[in-house]
């Protein structure tokens, strides 16, 4: 069934069928990817990658053929299969590239060079011309341009990359020009090697505090149970007491300003006075306004923030009872570097794709995409948001189908030995369709926000106002519109897990129920993600915390800065991998509730799902329910018909 299909809800029947779904997407996903792979590999830039080529357009390695108008292009370099860069550590950062000349050569220098005689002697030795090809040997020292045609002295110790022939000096130190360079803010140098200094010095208590945020992340996904009672009722009186208190502050403000307006103020003063008493004010009545609204909804929502305390109890449990969940951030990580390294290596491939061209400034010689190849940047980099979403896709795909094969088997010995492996092999077998579908949805929205943001970026300070407050809202509605279409592919990939559904069909039937219970989810995403932001604060506040004693503790470190900032950016970064698929878990428990409760009661044959912790609400809902319809019969048909309109 489509997207203009009937709007009838249907009938849920979890895990009952299995189907595969939205294949025409899955076909068309493959095709895009074969076109991604085929394109590269038909530009012959593979030996240029992988080999090297010299800045007279001469691939090392191999023997060349003339290019016109290039003098020093043609050469055999069968026997020089290394690029050697004069000045390596001239690093252009706007461009990304080294600004320097770069030769062929069948050895890279593996001690210091300092002099145009020790290039000589290095020469003589091993075969190996350091200077361009139309400057003998023996002229280094005295060749008058030297200078542009031998490389920067001295020359730093370098080796070759492992599959990459380029020379690369092994001294970072040689890089401090980059590094000051892009740090523009400090304006002493020996600030940046000191701070260097302090974060090579203090890479194992990095690594060993960046491994306890890892495990204080896994301890929390299973503790959160337990104390995730104190942490909603906590914050609960924060918010009350907060509230409250800062409205009575404001009124005190408000009647504090009015007694001290008075007659023996200048005129100046005074209008002061009366614009700060009428701000106050305005203020005041707002506070109060919002710290009324905020207790109403409250006191109407304290039962869903019951439901969101059991829904983070049986989270919990689903984590003890399916370990492997706790792997899932490993696995996607894991996969998105395999894949960003396979998008830079084909990134590079187009950059040294194309024909060759001199530059006019230089007389060098650069690769310049031109026809249908300069339009595979852009194929490329669609390349990289649709496959990375699919990814982070197929990890929701995966945890929803093992909670919802959890939430809905009704015995231990029906389970499957491994609950993620069996979602894995599902998604792979019926659903990696509706997977690209949701994720080719984010892309959609994700490109032009990234668009305007780029554009906005390039034009800050020479757009008027209302341009720029325009980009901005656009960005902004954008974003939400991502993370709407974002939660609500979650709960499609949940529906799709439960019934086999395609994709536009999995997210109607999973809107229709979320519809319905709009207050619960209220609650959920409100109450629950603002603990689980408590629990990343946690983990990156005891991280940082033994950062400072471990630091402490070793006195030779003498800037903690970076050290710690890269702690607490990782830590950050853990946590928030982690708890997001508690989130997720949490997402997709509240989901299969909401269905179990609107087609179970209890009775025989229509038994709940559902944990022991939820029980209690969804019989609290049955018993409503209960008193409701008995109130109907015993009602008039004015009274119920009164009824089910207030209820529509």
């Amino acid at each position: 069934m489509g997207c203009c299909g009937s709007t009838q809800p249907r009938e849920w029947k979890p895990l009952e069928q299995r189907k595969c779904t939205d294949i025409p997407w899955l076909l068309l996903f493959i095709l895009f990817n074969v076109g991604m792979v085929g394109r590269q590999t038909s530009t012959g830039a593979a030996s240029r990658l992988i080999s090297g080529y010299d800045s007279y357009g001469n691939t090392c390695g191999q023997k060349n053929a003339k290019i016109p108008g290039i003098e020093l292009s043609g050469r055999d370099h069968t026997s020089r299969k290394y690029v050697f860069f004069l000045d390596p550590c001239n690093i252009d950062i706007l461009r990304r590239k080294m600004k320097s000349v770069a030769l062929c050569v069948s050895k890279c220098p593996d001690a210091e060079l300092k002099t145009y005689e020790d290039l000589t002697k290095f020469s003589t030795a091993n075969g190996s011309d350091l200077c361009s090809y139309d400057v003998q040997p023996n002229m280094y020292s005295s060749h008058p341009n030297r200078v542009t045609k031998c490389p920067t002295l001295p020359v730093h110790p370098s080796a070759s990359l492992p599959v990459f022939h380029r020379c690369i000096p092994v001294d970072i130190s040689c890089y401090a020009k980059f590094a000051e360079a892009f740090i523009t803010f400090v304006s002493d140098n020996s600030v940046v090697h000191r701070v260097i200094a302090g974060v090579m010095t203090s890479k194992d208590i990095i690594m060993s505090l960046c491994l306890l945020a890892l495990v204080l992340s896994l301890i929390l996904m299973v503790v959160i149970r337990y104390i995730s009672v104190v942490l909603v009722w906590i914050l609960t009186a924060v918010v009350v007491v907060g509230s409250i208190g800062g409205t009575g502050i404001l009124w005190w403000l408000y009647v504090d300003h009015s007694k001290s307006v008075n007659a023996s103020l200048t005129a100046l003063e005074l209008e002061v006075a009366k614009d700060n008493q009428k701000a106050l004010l305005i203020y005041a009545i707002a506070a109060t306004v919002f710290t009324v609204i905020l207790l109403l909804l409250m006191f109407f929502m304290r039962k869903r923030v019951a439901l969101t305390i059991a829904l983070f109890h049986v989270a919990g449990k689903v984590f003890t009872h399916l370990p492997l969940l706790a792997l899932q951030p490993f696995w996607t990580f894991l996969t998105l570097m395999l894949f960003w390294v396979y998008w830079i290596t084909v990134l590079l491939f187009l950059g040294s794709a194309g024909s060759p061209v001199q530059n006019n400034q230089t007389g060098l010689v650069e690769f310049k995409m031109d026809g249908p190849l300069q339009y595979m940047v852009w194929y490329h980099a669609v390349g990289l948001i649709w496959i990375s979403e699919f990814i982070l896709a197929c990890q929701q795909m995966t945890v929803a189908g093992a909670v919802v094969t959890y939430y809905f088997t009704r015995s231990e010995s029906q389970m499957p030995f491994t609950p993620i492996v069996s979602s894995v092999l599902r998604l792979m077998r019926y659903h990696l369709g509706t997977v690209v579908k949701g994720a080719f949805i984010i892309t959609l929205v994700e490109i032009p926000r990234l668009i305007l943001t780029y554009i906005h970026s390039q034009l800050k300070g020479k757009e008027n106002a209302c341009a720029r407050c325009m980009l901005k809202a656009c960005i902004c509605c954008l974003w939400c519109l991502e993370k709407c279409l974002t939660y609500l592919n979650m709960n499609a990939y949940t529906a799709t897990a439960i019934n086999s559904t395609n994709f536009c069909t999995s997210a109607r039937d999973a809107l229709f129920i979320l519809a319905e219970n709009a207050l619960r989810v209220a609650a959920i995403n409100s109450v629950g993600d603002f603990v689980l932001f408590l629990g990343k604060v946690l983990i990156v506040s005891c991280t940082a915390f033994a950062g400072v004693l471990a630091l402490n503790y070793q006195r030779e470190y003498t800037v903690w800065v970076l050290p710690l900032i890269i702690v607490c950016v990782f830590s950050f970064l853990v946590a928030h991998c982690f708890l997001s698929i508690f989130e997720i878990v949490v997402d997709v428990l509240f989901l299969c509730f909401a269905i179990d409760t609107k087609y179970n009661d209890g009775s025989p044959g229509r038994e709940y799902y559902m944990d022991k912790a939820l029980m209690s609400m969804a019989t609290v809902n049955c018993l409503v329910t209960n008193i409701l319809l008995k109130y109907l019969y015993l009602c008039s048909a004015e009274e119920r018909n009164e009824y089910h309109f207030w209820k529509n």
